[in-house]
């Protein structure tokens, strides 16, 4: 039986994912190259769990290094592919620019055509809600227009998109890319708000609070994106043969391509959920009020419709639930209890 390949298996979603493959009973292989962008104790903590089990195997390199990646397509010969390998960030692009064409250009490029080589049954890889860029119309659809970004992170991600239709057109690969709306949890990324504020709050420390506060996120607890990723997985898109280009539907395509937002399509305001990480710990937050700052949006908001009609799930969990989740683990992690 052939493997799963999860690249960025060390990171907060790969980890997640590969452990979830393991669990429905496939043999996994994880490729990460554990760089220093965060700490890397919290991903090396990660890989200890995952290589507990006898069906993962590691292998440590770069999606952007081509010859790594041919050679392990060479050697594992994935059957289907998660690709969550990326350099992610939005502020983090506006001073490490390179760092994003290297990763998420030229390393889904090295992906797209070792999928293809080694005839992948499917690729499923990770885009962002950040492609919707400027758009105001909330919530965001993927049949709506997400050309105009306002990051580099967002358009190497919108980048993404059109690289994997170009493959699935020209060479029949089937590719999913799935919008990922702010996703949090227990294992999280500590340069993400839910991280960041509950480190400072127990430290005492300020946060800081842009554009003043007045900001919406639809925030996805970690379990609902790793149950959209692997039904998204058992779906292979086929090519729609009513599709037609003058209806400017950008979600389906003649090739066997899609693109679907998983968020929670329950929107919050900033404020409410600081209020919550509050409630959990305790202890009151110093709000530093800052300006929006460059690359950010006011407000995100997904439609799932498209995801529940393909795979017949729509992420619920509550920040209610999720952030006393995170904060248990962050206690946890880090001996507090």
């Amino acid at each position: 039986m052939r493997p799963y390949l999860v690249t960025g298996a060390a990171g907060f979603i790969g980890f997640h994912v590969a452990r979830r493959l393991l669990d429905d009973g496939h043999e996994v292989v994880g490729i990460d190259n554990l760089n220093d962008y965060y700490d890397p104790a919290l991903k090396h903590r990660r890989l200890t769990i995952l290589e507990e089990r006898p069906a993962f195997t590691f292998v440590r390199g770069d999606v952007g290094d081509r010859h790594a990646i041919q050679s392990l397509f060479d050697r594992h010969r994935p059957a289907r592919v998660v690709h969550l390998a990326a350099q992610a960030g939005v502020r983090y692009s506006l001073t490490h620019p390179e760092a994003y064409i290297q990763s998420n250009i030229v390393g889904f490029f090295n992906i797209l055509e070792a999928c293809r080589h080694a005839g992948v049954e499917h690729l499923v890889y990770a885009s962002s809600s950040s492609v919707y860029g400027v758009s105001t119309a909330t919530p965001f659809s993927e049949h709506e227009d997400a050309d105009h970004p306002v990051s580099l992170y967002a358009a190497t991600k919108r980048s993404n998109e059109l690289m994997a239709h170009t493959y699935s057109h020209l060479y029949r690969l089937p590719t999913t890319g799935l919008r990922f709306f702010t996703v949090y949890g227990p294992w999280g990324r500590p340069d993400m708000a839910l991280f960041l504020f509950t480190d400072a709050i127990l430290h005492g420390k300020p946060i800081q609070v842009f554009n003043n506060g007045d900001m919406r996120r639809d925030f996805t607890f970690i379990d609902d994106i790793v149950e959209g990723v692997v039904r998204a997985l058992r779906h292979a898109p086929r090519p729609d043969p009513s599709w037609d280009s003058r209806a400017g539907d950008r979600a389906t395509s003649s090739a066997p391509f899609r693109v679907y937002n998983i968020g929670n399509n329950q929107p919050v305001d900033l404020l409410r959920f600081i209020a919550v990480i509050e409630e959990c710990l305790g202890k009151q937050a110093r709000k530093v009020l800052l300006p929006l700052q460059p690359g950010d949006v006011p407000e995100t908001a997904a439609n799932v419709d498209d995801l529940m009609s393909a795979v017949g799930f729509t992420p619920s969990t509550p920040i209610e639930t999720g952030i006393p989740r995170f904060i248990d683990w962050y206690k946890q992690y880090y001996g507090l209890r």
